[in-house]
This record gives C-alpha cells, structure tokens and sequence, in this order.
C-alpha cells in the first residue's frame, strides 16, 4: 500500500489533482475493498497528504489563510450532511456507483480539456489572496464539504480548480490554499466514517504516508514532463473509470 500511496501521489503531484482521485478507484477495482470502505478509508488517508502538502506550502507562504478559514468552517458543515447522506445510502451500492461515476467525469472532462486541448489550467495572475466575495466563498465550501462527506473526493479534485477558475485565483495560491482547506472537512468526514466502522485504519496510514512522500517527487517532474501528454493519458484513464462505475451502479456489463 505504501507503493500504491507513493504512485498516486507522484501522478497527483505532477498534475496537481491530489492522490485521492487516484487511490479510490485503484482500492475498488485492483484491490477490491468496498466502495464505503474504500471512500473511508480514502478520505482519511488524504489528511496526512494534505497536513503535509499544507506545511510545506505555509512555509513559502503560498495560502491565503483567510479564504481557508472561511472554506474550513463552510465545508465542514458541509461534510456532515454528505456523511449523513452517505451513511444512509450504504445499503444502496448501485446508488453510490453511479454518484462516483458521475464525480469521475467531471475529473475525466476536466483533464482531457486541459490534455487534449494543451490548455493550461490558467495563464499565472499575480497575488497572494484568493479573490471573491466571503459568502461565495461560504457556498463553495459548503458545496464541497457535501462531495467529500459522499464520495470522499474534494481537496485537488474540486477546490484547487474552483478557486482558479471561478474565483479567478493565482494558481499556486490555489494550490497552497487548497490543502489548508480541505484538513477541516476531511478530518469531519473521516470522524464520521471511523464512527460507521467503514476505514481500514492501517492502510489509510500507509496510502497517505505514501502519497506524502510521492507528492513531493511528483512536483520536482512537473518542469520535465509535458504536463498535456500525462493529462490527456489520465483522462482517457478516468472516462474509463467513470463509465465502469456507471455501467457497475446501473448493472451493465462493461467491456
């Protein structure tokens, strides 16, 4: 688990979606853990990659503290009424395929604009605020909180391009920013899914302590590597995992 950890946040970090895209569908479909127990177990691994992330863009100041709080407090509300929801659809397997299918193309879309297209996530905007107003800000957070509580997707998945795209951000404050915000509802949502009996404690430890350490190797490629090729290769990778989820949650065969 700790070569899978590493692998994953090597991807993450070389195209800065976080590891926890990648370590859930690897937990479902390679490994065969439970979609509750591999969204527990996921979430909960992503505290120590984003803990880790965090300090290490605090120390070049590159967060926007503020805008942090704000998403912190907004998402962790958020994340108890997805840990809620989720807690009552575990029963519903079929249910939570296809919300993860449909989670997974927004990440598939995502990429594949960005691969195929070569378009950067955006051209650099100087500052070191995140740009917007509070209770925009407050919805965003409360928004994501919900995905992450369900799905347990949320950090480089969603808010690392909401603040960039939608708040019109500097992409390494957007980064930085991020992982500070997403601790707060991780740490609520994996609370809530230890609570429910549905985290595999050890490999969560090693999946994030893994995933801490890629990232770091993944981010020292990003000036080697073209970034379009990678995106527009994981892309097609996570179309695929998004219409499995699909066809499994609707009882199709997929070829």
């Amino acid at each position: 688990m700790l070569g899978t950890g590493f692998s994953a946040g090597l991807v993450g970090g070389l195209l800065g979606i976080g590891g926890c895209s990648i370590i859930l569908p690897v937990l479902i479909f390679i490994f065969n853990f439970s979609e509750p127990v591999a969204i527990g177990t996921t979430i909960t691994a992503v505290i120590i990659t984003a803990v880790s992330g965090a300090i290490g863009h605090i120390k070049i100041k590159n967060v926007d503290h503020k805008t942090a709080s704000i998403i912190n407090i907004t998402g962790s509300f958020g994340a108890v009424l997805g840990s809620i929801i989720l807690a009552l659809i575990l029963s519903q397997i079929w249910i939570l395929d296809i919300i993860l299918g449909v989670a997974f193309i927004y990440t598939a879309g995502r990429m594949l604009y960005e691969g195929v297209l070569r378009r950067e996530a955006k051209s650099e905007i100087e500052g070191k605020k995140v740009p917007g107003a509070l209770w925009l800000k407050a919805i965003i957070g409360f928004g994501v909180g919900v995905v992450t509580g369900i799905v347990g997707l949320g950090g480089g998945y969603m808010l690392m391009p909401l603040y960039i795209y939608a708040l019109s951000s500097p992409v390494k404050i957007a980064v930085g920013t991020s992982l500070e915000s997403f601790i707060g509802q991780a740490v609520v949502s994996s609370g809530f899914k230890l609570y429910q009996g549905i985290v595999d404690v050890v490999t969560a430890i090693c999946l994030g302590v893994g995933t801490a350490a890629g990232a770091q190797f993944g981010a020292r490629l990003v000036p080697k590597t073209p970034a379009w090729l990678i995106k527009a290769l994981f892309g097609a990778v996570f179309l695929i995992v998004s219409l499995k989820f699909l066809f499994k949650g609707l009882g199709l065969p997929f070829l």
